[in-house]
């Protein structure tokens, strides 16, 4: 079992920054991939960034290149998001995810065995 604690989320304005945390107890050593998704209301669960295990890669939808930046601090057991250059559709509950088994892609939800209660992120224009 893992467990995956976010925090970090708020209301701001349109052009902030806001930085994510992700961290995980239990049985830290099978995590391979963690990500970030993200559920806008209405909305499917969109993938947002991964990052392996160790910090060796990390992917990022489009909509967040050059804005979001995906990082990890092993020794803390912790997953950072840095958000900056918000825009209001942005707004959503960002959850953190793990993944303890390989999978063939880490865009997919399904692919993840540990998912985060969510915090809330929500900018305004």
């Amino acid at each position: 079992q893992v467990q995956l604690v976010e925090s970090g989320g708020g209301s701001v304005q349109a052009g902030d920054s806001l930085r994510l945390s992700c961290v995980a107890s239990g049985r830290t050593f099978s995590r391979m991939v963690t990500a970030w998704f993200r559920q806008a209301p209405g909305k499917e669960r969109e993938f947002v960034a991964a990052i392996t295990w160790g910090g060796g890669s990390a992917h990022y939808a489009d909509a967040v290149k050059g804005r979001f930046t995906i990082s990890e601090v092993n020794a803390k057991h912790t997953v950072y998001l840095q958000m900056n250059s918000l825009k209001a559709e942005d707004t959503a509950v960002y959850y953190c995810a793990t993944m303890t088994r390989p999978q063939s892609t880490v865009l997919m939800p399904r692919g993840y065995d540990y998912w985060g209660q969510g915090t809330q992120v929500t900018v305004s224009s």
